[in-house]
């Protein structure tokens, strides 16, 4: 077997043929999508031309797979660090910058010290020198106003934010299942 095998991961698909989600992407390493495959959980859509043997079978690495069984979007995303820099598309809400998310904080709009509450509706993603200015202040004594409200984000939200941040590896095979709803071109 190649070695670089362990850089073949599998796109992995819900029964509906979406993305289990886009932002991680959701893919399986080799040896979990044989797995899958291997106790009849997943349908092969799509398949590299690396093949890995056992003493008995060889089989091609699945690139494509969808489950077999629907599982169902969380209905109320989990409030999350990154949860929150995903759903202000990593960007600081005060100066409309989008950074790594290395460089990113969060900031409580109106200050934990005045009452604030650590929420999705009091809670935005700020980078360092905003976060540093806004300090412990109320927004109107600095004037200083997140560029959105905060509020609590749908699943599907998230979702879509997501699939504006393409991952490092695209394999070509996943094309057609990542981007099948978009306009297409004239």
């Amino acid at each position: 077997m190649p070695c670089d095998s362990q850089y073949l991961p599998a796109l992995v698909l819900n029964a509906d043929f979406r993305p289990l989600s886009y932002f991680p992407l959701s893919l399986w390493s080799w040896q979990d999508a044989i797995r899958a495959v291997w106790l009849d959980r997943v349908s092969v859509l799509s398949e590299y031309d690396t093949v890995v043997r056992s003493p008995t079978q060889s089989l091609r690495l699945p690139s494509v797979i969808a489950l077999k069984d629907y599982i169902p979007a969380a209905r109320k995303p989990a409030f999350t660090r990154f949860n929150v820099f995903l759903r202000d598309n990593f960007s600081c809400q005060y100066c409309n910058t989008r950074f790594p998310t290395q460089e990113l904080t969060f900031d409580h709009v109106i200050p934990r010290s005045k009452g604030g509450r650590t929420s999705w509706e009091n809670v935005v993603t700020a980078c360092s020198p905003c976060n540093l200015i806004k300090g412990s202040y109320m927004p109107h004594q600095i004037r200083m106003y997140p560029s959105r409200t905060p509020a609590r984000p749908s699943s599907r939200r998230l979702q879509e934010n997501g699939r504006a941040f393409p991952p490092n590896y695209l394999h070509e095979s996943w094309r057609d299942y990542l981007y099948w709803d978009t306009e297409l071109e004239n």
